[in-house]
């Protein structure tokens, strides 16, 4: 089906919403709806007070969460117009996946690609704990080397340095490194290769691949990737760098593939109890992180944008698309130059209900994109997730992107970046059902 055609689809599944309510409630389908927005307030509200209360007020929380959709539904069932909401947010849900889907490009943006030379002395560090062992389920060391890569398969009982096991391998006359492992291993390996200018390789074992994902490479089966020790293209991506303290040294650092979180995520999983139980510790952590009553108070400085206050920033390495309802899932390109950097300031149960009833649009998230970007507190040291990896860091901590860094070596052929369908645009996808057609039976005639 031709975009012209989905946006059309989308424009009838949405006027069919509304005139199945109109048609078959009357006037009662504006009570319907209010009685609906109402429900979805009280969920958010309730989330919220779950979120950042203990004891009695939790428990009362929880009910609420609980008690006003169901209420809502027994509201119109006793109307008899339980199936009428149903089919109505069936059609709406039609229009919505349409309308995005219509507003896709027929040309995602590509990363640039290269031909090169097969490397003549790889070197593989791999993770046998990483994926729940897909190192030995997919036989990656024994095919490496077979295709004639050195590698080392880390052990499990004690701790080693990869960096340094990457950078003995470079002296010894390596031309390529890659790792099969979790993102925070992968970044490890990746800065020794920027350093170098040398090749660098992703193989997709760890847990979440964001990365690899990112890269187009397949998640599910990691042996793939190694296409590109004998059949690869190269391309050039960008490389975060966190430089903790004041004034940054720019020859130092911890180098992030993905991104590097502060505030509330970063606080709680440097919690000893966090890996044991890991609910219960979000659980009982959150309402003093949420209402500021512990952690440190951040202020981030994005390019020209002051973020004060924030429970929570996110600065990625390229930023996510914001289209993507998952939330980080993916970026379409890992070459523009720019960090991203998401936000998060919710102060009471109206800005929770705000964000949520706007689809993640309000006054409680921040989303831009910098060049640089300074995170401060009011103390001596924080907390940072950095590509999964807990660390504490001396404020300000500043981060900054090393545009082409990089050199990636990918598989020629391989799944590619999985794109989300953007926003939704009810004017573009009116313009859209309405303007194609002529605008191609234009062409047409000339």
């Amino acid at each position: 089906m031709s975009r012209r055609w989905t946006a059309r689809l989308a424009l009838a599944a949405g006027a069919a919403a509304l005139l199945v309510l109109v048609v078959f409630a009357g006037l009662g389908s504006l009570v319907l709806m209010g009685v609906g927005w109402a429900g979805l307030a009280l969920t958010a509200a309730g989330g919220w007070w779950m979120l950042t209360h203990t004891g009695w007020i939790r428990v009362l929380a929880v009910l609420l969460v609980v008690v006003a959709p169901l209420g809502v539904l027994v509201l119109y069932a006793a109307a008899g117009l339980l199936w009428v909401v149903l089919v109505s947010l069936g059609l709406w849900a039609l229009a919505v996946s349409a309308g995005r889907a219509a507003l896709v490009e027929d040309t995602a943006p590509s990363m640039p690609e290269c031909s090169v030379s097969r490397a003549a002395r790889p070197f593989l560090i791999m993770n046998p704990h990483s994926g729940g062992g897909k190192v030995e389920r997919f036989h990656l060391a024994e095919r490496a080397r077979a295709l004639g890569a050195e590698v080392v398969v880390l052990d499990p009982d004690r701790r080693q340095d990869v960096a340094e096991l990457a950078r003995r391998a470079v002296q010894d006359g390596a031309d390529l490194l890659g790792v099969a492992g979790g993102d925070g291993t992968q970044a490890l390996v990746a800065r020794v290769a920027a350093e170098h200018d040398i090749p660098f390789m992703v193989i997709s074992a760890g847990t979440r691949n964001h990365f690899a994902m990112d890269l187009g490479l397949d998640r599910q089966d990691p042996s793939r990737c190694l296409e590109a020790l004998t059949d690869g293209v190269e391309l050039r991506v960008d490389l975060g760098y966190l430089h903790a303290g004041e004034p940054a040294d720019r020859s130092a650092g911890r180098a992030f593939i993905n991104n590097a979180s502060f505030g509330v995520y970063a606080e709680i999983v440097q919690s000893p109890a966090y890996r044991d139980d890991k609910a219960r510790t979000i659980l009982e952590m959150l309402p003093d992180l949420l209402t500021r009553r512990s952690g440190a108070r951040l202020s981030v400085r994005a390019g020209s944008v002051t973020m004060d206050g924030t429970q929570a920033v996110l600065v990625s390495n390229n930023p996510y698309e914001s289209g993507d309802p998952a939330g980080l899932g993916r970026r379409e390109r890992l070459d523009s130059g720019e960090l991203g950097v998401l936000g998060v300031a919710v102060g009471n149960a109206a800005e929770a209900t705000e964000l949520l009833m706007r689809g993640g649009q309000g006054r409680g998230l921040t989303e831009v994109t910098a060049r640089e970007v300074v995170v401060d507190a009011d103390a001596p040291v924080i907390p940072v997730g950095v590509d999964g990896e807990a660390l504490m860091l001396p404020t300000p901590v500043h981060c900054r992107l090393a545009s082409g860094a990089l050199r990636v070596r990918v598989p020629r052929h391989r799944p590619g970046v999985p794109h989300g369908a953007p926003p939704m645009d009810w004017r573009r996808v009116r313009r859209l059902a309405l303007t194609m057609g002529r605008v191609a039976a234009g062409r047409g005639a000339a």
